[in-house]
């Protein structure tokens, strides 16, 4: 196929395949639409991990919830994201909660603050809790699609208790092959221990059945949580923007194999960011 005849189908595949990250439940206990989650009212993804909006993302929906969710250590927590913020774009909505094609990892980091309902992101220390990549084929966008758009983690026993913002990010990779190509999408959820936020989005991905030829999309936002019962421990350190390179082997990478199957090439897929807390 001509890539001349084959932009406009692609052009509007790239437009209507992204997600928004809007809701959080705590041991199984949905806590509500945009509960807690400071709510992009885009589903575009950021593609320039400089991007100032970085952490936590940007344009929320309004009013933002003034909600801190109260999250036991050791609990089970997950975080949801849809197509459109309430879910899917019409009925049978192909791209809900997100894309097939969009494989790549969830990561979960949270930043310590004073007042997760009000704090900025801007300056923040952000440390890992919990990342799904690739295992036998199986991506950590797989869970999502599996579980109507959850990804569901333990909050580290270990982690001291306080107010964070979380930060949850999904890296979609199916673009990138080219710097500037993988796609973060980021949302806030406010924890009283965690949080995020991601920046503008820059290029429309496009691709063919001959390889991927442009860039990787990020898609992140946080939540506003309060930790409760932890324990003592943070893990490693990172700021947003800053703990990204666009070249990050895990940024910057071609994940079909030979075969043209989402594998890596059956090698192993190395997760952007520190080490996981470890507790």
């Amino acid at each position: 196929m001509k890539l001349s005849a084959f932009l406009p189908t692609a052009l509007a595949a790239a437009a209507n395949a992204h997600a928004i990250f809007q809701r959080v439940s705590v041991n199984g206990q949905d806590q509500g639409l945009m509960t807690g989650v400071r709510t992009p009212t885009s589903n575009n993804p950021i593609q320039d991990v400089q991007a100032s909006n970085f952490a936590c993302n940007s344009g929320f929906s309004s009013p933002v919830s003034s909600t801190v969710i109260d999250i036991p250590a050791g609990a089970q927590v997950g975080a949801q994201y849809q197509h459109l913020i309430g879910g899917p774009q019409g009925s049978n909505d192909p791209d809900n909660p997100i894309a097939a094609s969009h494989k790549g990892p969830i990561i979960v980091y949270l930043a310590e603050v004073d007042d997760a309902a009000a704090a900025s992101p801007d300056g923040l220390e952000w440390f890992k809790i919990y990342e799904e990549g690739l295992s036998n084929g199986h991506w950590g966008v797989d869970t999502l699609l599996e579980n109507d758009g959850w990804a569901t983690f333990t909050m580290p026993s270990c982690v001291a208790s306080g107010q964070y913002l979380m930060r949850v990010e999904v890296i979609a990779l199916h673009g990138a092959y080219s710097q500037g190509g993988a796609q973060f999408y980021v949302s806030l959820h406010r924890l009283p221990h965690v949080s995020m936020r991601p920046g503008p989005t820059r290029n429309a991905h496009l691709y063919s059945n001959h390889g991927w030829l442009i860039w990787p999309l990020l898609k992140m936002s946080c939540a506003q949580i309060n930790v409760t019962g932890g324990g003592s421990k943070t893990g490693q350190t990172v700021s947003f923007p800053g703990a990204y390179s666009a070249s990050d082997p895990g940024i910057l990478i071609n994940i079909y194999g030979a075969s043209g199957q989402p594998d890596n090439g059956g090698n192993a897929y190395q997760i952007p960011g520190p080490s996981v807390l470890a507790c």
